[in-house]
C-alpha cells in the first residue's frame, strides 16, 4: 500500500522533514536529482544528449542538480532556463551557481531541443494557475520535439490535487515522483502525461504518513497487496459462503450469468439466481452450478406475484450475502425485488446498475442508507459508474467530474455505505476510512458486462467473510489485475467481461 498526496500534503511532508527533523532542503533536492539521474541512465544509458528544461522553483532546481550528476557520469548535457531569474529559490541559485562553476552550458529560454532526452524540471507541485507565455512555448516545444521526455515529480501543466491539465501540460514517457505518488498522476487526464511512473525515496521520514488514518491509499504490489479470503482445508461448499443474485430482466439475461459466474470464480461456495423465467435455460446450459429461481417478467407494468415475494424472501433467508441490480431494469417488478431485499434482509447488500438508478428515483429507500438500513448495520456496497454516481447525488455529471474525490467523500459522509465509483481510476471510499484509488485494469476493460463481473467479485468476496469496505478494494484491486492479465495475453481490443472472469485464475 502506497498513499497518494495532494500537493499540500506532500509540501507539509518536506516542511516538516526539514524544520522538525533537520534534514536540509538541499540534501533532499540532491536525493531528487541523483534518483532522477538513476531512473534515466538505468532506462537510456548514457551514450545520449541530455536536455533539462529548468523553472525558477525548487523543480527546477531538482533538474539543475540532475544536469551537475549527468555529467559526472560522461553523459553530455545542457541548461534551458525559462523565467525570470530573480524569482529563483535559494535552492535553485545554489545548483545554478554549482552548473556554472561547472562549465554546464546554460541558455536562458528553449534555444532548441534536439536531445535524446528532456529533463522536464519547470513546474512542481505547486502549479495553481493556467500556463501561459513563455511557460507554453515551452512545453510546446518539448511536446513537439522527438526526445524521450522525463518529467520531476509531476508532468508540467498537471494539477497536483485533480490531474486537470492547466491549459497545457507536458507529455512524457516517464515520471520521476518523490516519496509519496501524487493524486494528478493517478487521476485523468493526468495519468495520460504521466508514462511510466517511478516513485523513489528521497529521505522523508515514513513517520510523516504511518500514522495516517485519514487520506488517499493505492495498491502497486500484488504480493503484498491483493490479500483474498482465507480458505479453510476442511471447508465445504456452506463455509465459503452463499450468494443471492437479483438480477438479468428477459432481455438482460447476460449480466445475470456474468456476475453468477465470477462470484463462483472468486471463491463463493454457492450461488443463487433470482431472475427474469426467460433466462432460465441459458442460464443453466451455462452455468448449471447455479441455482435458479425466475419471476414472470410480462409486457405489463405489475408488480412480482405473492408466489414470486415468497420464493424470493425464503431466498434472502438462505443468502448470506446478497447482489442487485444487473440487468434487472427499471420496471415494477425490479422495484418491487429493491424493495423486498430491502425491507425483508438484514444481510450485506451490493447494489450495482438498475438498483442504483431505482434507488436514485426513491428518495425513502434512499434515505434509509443515511444510517444504515433499518434494524441493521449490515455491509452494504455501492457500484455506480459516473452517470449513476450523478444520478445518486443528483448533481450535472459536469459538475461530478470537477472534484470527484471530494464529492465521493461528501457521499459517504451523507451515506453509510461503502462506495466504488467506477471510472479509468475506480475510487473506494467510506466514512472513516482511508480512501482507496484503484491502480490496476486497463482500457480495454471498458465493454459491457465488466461492472457485472465486479459485482460478482465483491459479492463473492463479501460471501467469505469480508466487510464490505474491504471487499470492495479488495475487489477492485482484483478485477483491474485481471483486466491487465487478459490484455497481456491478448490486446485492448480484444477484451470482453468474460475474458476478465477467465483471468481471475492468475490471482
Amino acid at each position: 500500500m502506497e498513499y497518494v498526496l495532494t500537493a499540500a500534503e506532500m509540501k507539509k511532508c518536506d516542511e516538516t522533514a526539514i524544520k522538525e527533523y533537520g534534514i536540509a532542503s538541499l540534501v533532499l533536492m540532491e536525493r531528487a536529482a541523483l534518483e532522477t539521474v538513476n531512473a534515466v541512465l538505468e532506462k537510456y544509458g548514457d551514450e545520449i544528449f541530455v536536455g533539462v528544461i529548468a523553472g525558477c522553483g525548487n523543480n527546477g532546481g531538482d533538474g539543475i542538480a540532475a544536469a551537475r550528476i549527468l555529467q559526472e557520469h560522461g553523459v553530455r548535457v545542457e541548461i534551458n532556463m525559462v523565467g525570470e531569474t530573480k524569482k529563483l529559490t535559494d535552492e535553485t541559485k545554489v545548483q545554478l551557481e554549482i552548473a556554472r562553476k561547472l562549465n554546464i552550458p546554460i541558455y536562458y529560454g528553449v534555444e532548441h531541443t534536439l536531445y535524446d532526452v528532456i529533463i522536464d524540471a519547470l513546474f512542481g507541485i505547486g502549479i495553481t494557475r493556467t500556463v501561459e507565455g513563455k511557460y507554453r512555448k515551452a512545453i510546446e516545444e518539448i511536446n513537439a520535439s522527438k526526445a524521450k521526455v522525463v518529467s520531476v515529480d509531476i508532468p508540467s501543466g498537471v494539477n497536483t490535487d485533480d490531474g486537470s491539465i492547466m491549459g497545457c501540460a507536458v507529455k512524457a514517457d516517464m515520471t520521476v515522483t518523490f516519496a509519496y505518488r501524487k493524486i494528478g498522476l493517478m487521476l485523468y487526464p493526468g495519468a495520460s502525461c504521466a508514462g511510466e511512473v517511478r516513485c523513489v525515496p528521497i529521505g522523508i521520514p515514513s513517520v510523516l504518513t504511518d500514522k495516517k488514518r485519514t487520506g488517499v491509499v493505492t495498491f502497486t504490489d500484488k504480493e503484498a497487496d491483493l490479500k483474498l479470503p482465507d480458505r479453510s482445508r476442511s471447508g465445504n461448499k456452506g463455509t465459503f459462503g452463499k450468494v443471492l443474485l437479483a438480477a438479468g430482466s428477459r432481455s438482460m439475461g447476460g449480466a445475470c450469468q456474468l456476475s453468477a459466474l465470477a462470484a463462483y470464480r472468486i471463491g463463493a461456495g454457492m450461488v443463487r439466481v433470482f431472475t427474469a423465467e426467460e433466462n432460465r435455460e441459458s442460464l443453466l446450459r451455462k452455468l448449471p452450478e447455479a441455482i435458479v429461481d425466475t419471476y414472470a417478467d410480462p409486457d405489463n407494468e405489475q408488480g412480482l406475484s405473492a408466489a414470486e415475494q415468497r420464493t424470493l424472501k425464503e431466498s434472502l433467508a438462505w443468502a448470506d450475502v446478497i447482489a442487485i441490480g444487473p440487468g434487472l431494469s427499471l420496471s415494477n417488478r425490479a422495484l418491487d425485488i429493491l424493495k423486498t431485499v430491502f425491507c425483508d434482509s438484514n444481510k450485506p447488500l451490493v447494489m450495482d446498475a438498475d438498483a442504483l438508478n431505482l434507488l436514485a428515483k426513491n428518495d425513502v429507500l434512499l434515505e434509509e442508507l443515511q444510517f444504515g438500513r433499518r434494524k441493521n448495520d449490515a455491509s452494504i456496497v455501492l457500484t455506480p459508474h459516473l452517470g449513476e454516481f450523478a444520478r445518486l447525488m443528483k448533481y450535472p455529471l459536469s459538475e461530478i467530474k470537477k472534484d470527484l474525490l471530494k464529492t465521493c467523500k461528501a457521499f459517504t459522509k451523507k451515506y453509510d455505505v461503502s462506495l466504488v465509483c467506477k471510472d479509468a481510476r475506480t475510487i473506494i471510499t467510506k466514512r472513516g476510512k482511508l480512501t482507496y484509488l484503484n491502480a490496476s485494469g486497463n482500457d480495454g476493460m471498458a465493454t459491457a458486462g465488466s461492472g457485472d463481473v465486479l459485482t460478482g467479485i465483491i459479492a463473492g468476496l463479501l460471501a467469505q467473510g469480508m466487510s464490505g469496505f474491504e471487499a470492495a478494494v479488495i475487489g477492485a484491486y482484483a478485477h483491474g489485475l485481471a483486466g491487465d492479465y487478459a490484455r497481456d495475453n491478448a490486446s485492448s481490443y480484444y477484451i470482453m467481461a468474460q475474458d476478465i472472469i477467465n483471468s481471475l485464475k492468475y490471482l
